[in-house]
């Protein structure tokens, strides 16, 4: 398994588009149910942007350990039921997920 330092991590990056004038409530179910996420193994840190151009579209990115740690242990867990429940009132299509890692 990689180890969490420089370059050892894998970013997920999820686009999420809310329903126009539901960001406020967005924001306030997201500051709850981003404990969920930060409470699973490999979780190392998250930032969320809400765009400037699109004010109901938002950034999530999330450093994990590994792939698996997100793709496996994440969305087979019961949190991962529980964090989709909480959000998807919101949610106006899908999010865009997608892993990066760093290069090198």
């Amino acid at each position: 398994a990689a180890q969490a330092g420089a370059g050892g991590v894998i970013l997920e990056f999820a686009q999420i588009t809310v329903h126009a004038a539901t960001e406020a409530q967005f924001e306030g179910a997201f500051a709850a149910a981003i404990r969920l996420l930060a409470a699973s193994p490999g979780y190392v840190s998250h930032e969320l942007h809400r765009s400037i151009e699109s004010p109901n579209r938002y950034a999530l990115l999330v450093r994990w350990r590994t792939l698996e740690d997100h793709t496996v242990g994440f969305r087979n867990s019961p949190a991962f039921g529980e964090w989709r429940a909480q959000l998807a009132p919101f949610l106006a299509t899908a999010p865009v997920v997608e892993h990066f890692q760093a290069p090198g």
